[in-house]
């Protein structure tokens, strides 16, 4: 019989490992980075003015959807800059204590990745703002009239804060960042790419076919393309003889429920929920996240970004609406389209 401790150390092992395999693909030099070219030329000059004015990098800021590779260009910074790395998030740094701990521990030319860096509490980023400028924080030591203020230096550093939701960093914020650069979908070539570089490091044998039919379903997204690789080779490896051809990707993929254009389970519930429900809309978002219980959160930053890149949202100030895209891949008729002026 297992044992309560034991049953959990069972269930967050494939967690681990999938962790740990999900490590192991993130490239780690600039160079090895793929896609995201005009970022990747722009990150190449900042790192080659400030090594040669032996400089620290300046702050930097990557905001877009999750899964472009916020984190892992947060992490090739630090390498490029042969700095050393402290990563923490937003939520994580409920109090100034908790900021000024960090900063204080530092070294020079130290790199220090926020991630969701736009849900930093208002008392912690008043902190960060002269942490980040002028390379001090205020110490606030004794309680009451007694409370004196103590100025500590702290050594030169390198910010590189990490956001899905740029539009609620706050401007003082924002300001301080001297590097700003915003990731977008890949293209599939790019994808393609990416997953056979992939498939070598797990050693899959997969055919270049089928590394473009699961690059197209993969949402403009590494993480997604990643995942559904290894995915593909569960299946291949049960089911077949573990080589990953397109006949084989492609029946993965349809056990997976992950159509032609990437597009999953919810992403069909809440267009046909728009369809069915709310006459193709527009409907506010909160009553559409009622409707498919998930978070309105979720809602805009995993699913919309992705839906309205290809055209099958419409974001309008009056709310969501299907459009004519998304009617003809659902094989819903277009009579059945509400005739208003957003179409």
């Amino acid at each position: 019989m297992i044992a309560v401790s034991d049953a959990r150390v069972l269930s967050a092992q494939p967690l681990e490992d999938e962790l740990q395999t999900e490590l192991s693909l993130r490239p780690r030099r600039l160079k090895e980075y793929i896609g995201q070219q005009k970022v990747k030329a722009n990150l190449e000059i900042s790192i080659a003015a400030a090594r040669k004015r032996n400089e620290t990098l300046d702050h930097v800021l990557l905001f877009g959807p999750p899964g472009l590779g916020k984190t892992t260009l947060g992490n090739i910074l630090a390498n490029e800059m042969n700095s050393n790395i402290r990563t923490t998030s937003g939520p994580a740094l409920e109090r100034p204590g908790d900021l000024v701990a960090i900063v204080t521990n530092l070294e020079k030319g130290d790199t220090l990745f926020i991630d969701e860096i736009h849900r930093l509490p208002a008392p912690v980023e008043e902190v960060l703002y002269s942490a980040m400028e002028d390379f001090y924080i205020d110490v606030v030591i004794g309680q009451g009239p007694s409370a004196r203020t103590l100025k500590v230096e702290i050594p030169r550093f390198t910010l590189v804060g990490a956001t899905t939701r740029a539009g609620l960093l706050t401007s003082p914020l924002r300001a301080r960042f001297g590097i700003v650069h915003r990731l977008d979908f890949y293209d599939a070539e790019s994808l393609s790419v990416i997953v056979r570089r992939s498939a070598e490091i797990l050693a899959i044998p997969i055919t270049r076919d089928a590394a473009d039919e699961i690059a197209r379903r993969s949402r403009g997204t590494p993480r997604i393309a990643n995942r559904l690789l290894r995915r593909v080779r569960d299946y291949a490896e049960v089911r077949h003889e573990g080589r990953v051809d397109t006949p084989i990707a492609r029946e993965a993929l349809k056990m997976l429920e992950v159509d032609d254009y990437g597009l999953d389970e919810i992403d069909r519930k809440l267009l046909t929920t728009i369809i069915e429900r709310f006459g193709g809309g527009p409907v506010g978002v909160n009553a559409l996240a009622s409707s498919i219980a998930e978070d309105r959160g979720t809602i805009e930053d995993l699913y919309e970004p992705y839906l309205i890149q290809i055209g099958f949202l419409q974001r309008t100030p009056r709310g969501r609406a299907a459009s004519k895209l998304a009617y003809e891949h659902l094989g819903y008729p277009l009579t059945q389209r509400k005739q208003t002026e957003l179409f």
